[in-house]
């Protein structure tokens, strides 16, 4: 009776998450679409989640919108003459002559934009492209100066933001379901956080998944937390959804093992995690960024935390506290879906191209 019981709570509490999940979806208002009679051709910089998600909004915005992958852009740039083409990070899967072809574009008059949305942590590459385009946008605050005296003369802030038909709220499978959950690499400044909090967890469901986890110092206490290796994007949206709780724990900026950010600009501004966790409907706990207030209010749709004691203490209110927990979730839905969609992010791009 008891396992039928303990089976019975989870099931309710899982329904009732997820029934006010689906009225906030329902009732947010959604941004309108406003049609723009523009052909664009997207560059796809190959990571799905934000791929899928620009694409499908420009497709909501304009005439028409191309997608091709970066050694096809020279060749439909000249076969479609499109209004705009716009490139996605211009990073990782882009060929080292890339800018070449850009250039090739702009000199038979096509403008040209590339929104960079791995800021600060390769401006040695970053640095030397952002002349090779017409406008440049940047998620990263810090970056804005930066690539303005670089010598790029159109440079634009705009923050990153959510693919809502991959990241939503959804009833995850029981191996999904866990207490606290983690999902990033294993960059020093996180080893550092969990390793210290390694005998707070000991005794929690856990979860910590991504790649360098053998960096830990402590892990026979968090072994059976560990999920070593990369997590799809359709498999981390069932695990936010399973967790009571999900850490967030921005990249460090440093220059060094794991970034190229040989100009040191300090990151200012949130992940694309940020967005990705409260578009579940899940509580999110994340360290502060100095753009964090003007997407989110800490303690009303998001929690925040300065330091590993504040993290556990907040860790261990929220998962004692269910109502104000689920309150704070829901309140992220709303906001998120609101105001952070790749279809708001694009309306505002267009309106600055």
């Amino acid at each position: 009776m008891a396992e039928i019981s303990e089976s019975y709570r989870k099931g309710y509490g899982d329904g009732y998450r997820l029934g006010i999940c689906r009225a906030v979806e329902q009732r947010v208002p959604l941004p309108q679409p406003r049609f723009r009679d523009m052909k664009i051709l997207y560059v796809l910089q190959g990571f799905h989640a934000i791929d899928q998600g620009v694409s499908e909004a420009l497709r909501s915005l304009v005439r028409e919108c191309i997608v091709v992958e970066a050694p096809n852009m020279l060749k439909m740039a000249e076969k479609e003459r499109p209004d705009l083409v716009f490139v996605m990070n211009g990073l990782h899967v882009f060929p080292e002559n890339h800018l070449e072809d850009v250039g090739k574009i702009r000199e038979i008059g096509i403008p040209t934009a590339v929104w960079f949305v791995d800021d600060p942590y390769f401006t040695e590459d970053t640095a030397r492209m952002c002349t090779g385009y017409d406008i440049v946008f940047t998620h990263e605050l810090g970056c804005v100066p930066f690539y303005r005296e670089h010598g790029a003369s159109r440079v634009h802030y705009l923050p990153l933001a959510v693919n809502t038909n991959m990241f939503k709220p959804q009833r995850p499978g029981p191996e999904h379901l866990y207490d606290i959950c983690f999902i990033g690499n294993a960059f020093w400044n996180r080893v550092a956080i969990f390793d210290e909090m390694a005998p707070f967890l000991a005794d929690k469901s856990v979860l910590i998944a991504g790649g360098f986890w053998e960096r830990l110092t402590q892990t026979e206490k968090l072994s059976r937390s560990l999920h070593m290796g990369f997590i799809p994007p359709e498999d981390t949206v069932n695990y936010y959804n399973g967790a009571k709780i999900v850490i967030n724990i921005h990249r460090p900026d440093e220059y060094g093992q794991d970034n190229r950010n040989i100009h040191q600009v300090r990151a200012k501004s949130i992940n694309p995690r940020t967005y990705e966790i409260n578009a579940c409907g899940t509580l999110q706990i994340t360290d502060v960024r100095e753009d964090t207030n003007l997407h989110y209010r800490p303690g009303y749709d998001i929690v925040t935390f300065g330091s590993v004691t504040e993290l556990q203490e907040k860790i261990s209110y929220y998962l004692e506290h269910e109502d104000e927990r689920l309150k704070i979730a829901w309140r992220g839905l709303w906001t998120t879906r609101k105001e952070h969609t790749f279809v708001s992010r694009m309306k505002e791009l267009l309106e600055l191209v």
